[in-house]
């Protein structure tokens, strides 16, 4: 059987049916977010699959690149997308707290989430197609997805607190050690280095748009902790698009 956390990072971030964890607390929640890279691996093969389908259909890359995004949102129930949408749209609703967070609840669209997620899947799938031109770069954008999920255990560290007494930050909020999300942020810029290279990329590459992605996500952090005053489940929904994008066009 699956370890809980397993399971709660599986269920959460991926469509694919997995048995309810036994026991969900902030132990649990720690281990899932630390797991998340590992747990989307069967998405990172989705992307990839399509990928190197296209390639030797020899379909356009551009177009492989929009089918893999819609795959990618179908594999995980569009879950981050929405986080992304009511994010932008509680960010521009008011400067008032409880405004902004009355906007994310809704969760209806308002033009600015619109906007925010044309210019983010726009971004992606245009990164992507630059990758998908060979089955190398089609495993090096497989890997960003999976390293994408790393955001995760950024919104955790200790030092955020949740934006409100309730919903999915609360369980999370501050349950990853800071050193530990360096360390899995680390790994994933070896990672990314080691794949680049590979895939024809100069040796420090990876770790550039690693280092990049970092950049943005605490930029990211910085405004939605003074603006909501923590972080929400929106926030890491926005975080792991956010972060796929800086990392996929860093790589090209």
């Amino acid at each position: 059987m699956l370890p809980d956390p397993w399971r709660l990072a599986a269920g959460t971030l991926t469509a694919i049916p997995v048995p309810p964890p036994g026991r969900v607390d902030r132990r649990v929640a720690r281990r899932a977010m630390l797991l998340a890279p590992l747990a989307v691996l069967p998405l990172g093969a989705l992307v990839a699959a399509v990928g190197i389908a296209g390639y030797y259909l020899t379909l356009p890359p551009a177009v492989v690149a929009v089918l893999a995004i819609g795959a990618l949102a179908a594999g995980s129930r569009a879950f981050h997308l929405d986080g992304l949408s009511d994010t932008v749209d509680g960010l521009t609703a008011s400067y008032d707290r409880e405004r902004s967070l009355a906007v994310m609840k809704t969760g209806t669209a308002g033009p600015a989430g619109v906007v925010a997620l044309i210019v983010v899947l726009g971004l992606q799938a245009t990164a992507l197609t630059a990758l998908f031109d060979s089955v190398r770069g089609v495993v090096l954008a497989a890997a960003a997805v999976c390293v994408s999920r790393c955001a995760l255990a950024l919104c955790c560290a200790r030092g955020l607190r949740p934006a409100r007494p309730d919903g999915l930050g609360v369980t999370y909020a501050q349950t990853v050690p800071r050193i530990a999300a360096a360390a899995l942020w680390m790994a994933a810029a070896v990672l990314l280095a080691a794949l680049g290279w590979w895939a024809g990329l100069d040796w420090w590459r990876g770790a550039l748009a690693v280092g990049c992605a970092v950049l943005v996500l605490l930029a990211l952090l910085a405004r939605t902790n003074r603006r909501f005053g923590g972080v929400t489940g929106d926030v890491f929904g926005a975080a792991v698009e956010i972060a796929l994008a800086t990392l996929l066009i860093a790589l090209v």
